[in-house]
């Protein structure tokens, strides 16, 4: 498509630096929590102008800093009328490309977790997409190649567009909006609530490059709780309150 490699990989390295532990849980929660309410798009600019470099920050440029930022998609459909778009093709290509990825890995993760199975799927997702993993991305894939390569904008044939769509809403509906409210949604809002808590009240316990920030307690407590895996978020909470 003839765009420039090196600015869609450094907005798809960037892309999802401030995502939290325990994935949209963990947005919700410390959108609860702080202040200033909590983006993980807006965490992620903020961990490459700020964070990173010991609080030098990266010095990207506009077009990788408009990426990062505007990638966010929430349930608004696919190019539809809420659609954020960005301020380059490559930042375009990113948010697409994140959804073709995060759509097909997701119905493989709920498939195998026995949330849903493949008979569950949009029969006319599966029809025009494809029945495997692979196809399904190959057609998304050629799809918007095919329909972006003589226009001055990212975009999709009708059909498919509508029926990537469809599938899309069919797993916020059976998968990730109902995954909100399971007994492992609970011990991560649990966790998340208990740590918060806890550095808020001994920010000398924060790690040095967190609590040497020129910010308010609230912010590094949620800068370093933003950065953490699942795992090292459980096992702090562990080690804490054991």
């Amino acid at each position: 498509m003839n765009l420039n490699e090196d600015l869609s990989e450094a907005i798809a390295l960037g892309h999802d630096l401030g995502h939290t532990p325990f994935g949209h849980i963990g947005e919700e929660v410390l959108n609860e929590l702080y202040p200033g309410g909590f983006r993980h798009n807006e965490q992620s600019l903020r961990v490459v102008d700020l964070l990173e470099k010991d609080g030098q920050g990266l010095n990207l440029t506009w077009e990788v800093r408009n990426g990062i930022l505007k990638h966010s998609k929430g349930e608004a459909d696919i190019l539809g009328e809420e659609w954020e778009n960005m301020s380059t093709l490559e930042g375009q290509v990113c948010k697409l490309a994140d959804i073709v990825a995060y759509v097909n890995h997701d119905i493989g993760d709920a498939i195998r977790a026995g949330i849903i199975s493949e008979n569950d799927l949009p029969e006319q997702a599966v029809e025009i997409l494809g029945h495997t993993h692979s196809q399904r991305i190959n057609t998304l894939v050629c799809d918007v190649v095919n329909c972006s390569w003589a226009k001055p904008i990212i975009a999709m044939s009708p059909e498919v567009l509508r029926v990537t769509n469809s599938l899309r809403q069919f797993l916020f509906d059976k998968v990730y909006n109902p995954s909100l409210a399971t007994k492992e949604a609970a011990k991560a809002r649990k966790t998340l609530h208990l740590l918060y808590s806890y550095f808020l009240k001994h920010e000398d316990k924060l790690p040095p490059e967190f609590a040497s920030l020129d910010d308010t307690g609230e912010r590094k407590v949620v800068d370093y709780i933003a950065g953490m895996t699942d795992q090292y978020a459980l096992r702090l909470a562990e080690e804490i309150f054991k």
